[in-house]
């Protein structure tokens, strides 16, 4: 007997495909469109195929924000993840104290995102912040608007403080759903905390983990507001990362084509690193299970 199919399901998922055309797919046509057109202004177009895209690819000006970039992309994950797992280890696991820690650890991600450039750009100053007059007050030299290294070191110190609690409360969601018996067995046979750390908590945390490395990858790649607002890309362009550089070649300097151009290619690294980051974690953790 011949089955029926049943295409009545796609009716419900209809309104969320038109709202991801309409959000997504049909402003990315737009930018490959202008990706691949040059203007002179009055509206009108002219066609340029290829030419802003290898202009972008073999200009100096995006390669050096691409490793500026990668540098803080690199700092970051470096930091985080092992702060975030270390974090996690140490969180209470019942009571009182484990809802407030909970709470506690939440609040940074509930900040706005401008509203955090805005803390460590005051947090900074020298003459009313906290931080800066600390530093000056000990006798260090210490202006994230002028010193290269300090600000670096502000806009690194802000993304851990703001982003890290989120690597924290994935990786204590992995460690709550280890079963008891699995820690019981360990004491039982003597096992010391690194032996737990390595063969029990760890093992169970690979896939929080992997979206806890996707998200923060992602993330700080696309990075944009919390620089800008406490450094705007400076001393000079020593931080401007590739959001600050795409904005400032859309907006102030109005070249739309290379604009479009490099947000395409921007678009497409991030996307290319994070399939290959996922497909390597991916087939790591299935080789561990076999």
């Amino acid at each position: 007997m011949e089955k029926t199919l049943n295409n009545k399901a796609w009716w419900m998922v209809l309104p969320v495909l038109l709202l991801v055309a309409f959000s997504a797919v049909i402003p990315l046509m737009t930018v490959v469109n202008y990706s691949v057109q040059d203007t002179f202004g009055n509206n009108e177009f002219y066609w340029a195929g290829l030419e802003w895209y290898a202009e972008i690819i073999n200009s100096s000006r995006f390669h050096d924000a691409l490793m500026r970039q990668f540098f803080f992309t690199f700092v970051i994950l470096v930091i985080e993840i092992p702060l975030g797992i270390f974090i996690a280890l140490h969180m209470p696991k019942k009571g009182l104290w484990a809802s407030l820690t909970l709470v506690l650890m939440a609040l940074p991600l509930l900040i706005p995102w401008n509203v955090v450039g805005t803390i460590w750009q005051i947090f900074g100053r020298v003459d009313i912040g906290l931080l800066g007059a600390a530093m000056d007050a000990i006798g260090i030299d210490y202006n994230y608007t002028q010193n290269i290294f300090d600000a670096w070191a502000t806009i690194i110190i802000m993304d851990v403080w703001h982003w890290t609690s989120l690597v924290a409360l994935l990786c204590y969601a992995g460690l709550q759903s280890i079963p008891d018996a699995y820690f019981q067995a360990a004491k039982i046979d003597g096992a010391s905390r690194w032996a737990i750390f390595r063969y029990i908590e760890l093992p169970k945390m690979h896939r929080v983990l992997l979206i806890a490395f996707l998200l923060r990858f992602m993330d700080s790649f696309m990075i944009y507001t919390e620089p800008f607002v406490v450094t705007g890309g400076g001393p000079g362009n020593s931080t401007t990362l590739l959001s600050l550089d795409l904005v400032k070649m859309a907006i102030g300097q109005f070249d739309l084509g290379p604009a479009a151009a490099f947000s395409i290619v921007y678009f497409l690294i991030i996307l290319l690193l994070s399939w290959v980051f996922y497909t390597a974690m991916t087939n790591y953790d299935k080789g561990e299970s076999q």
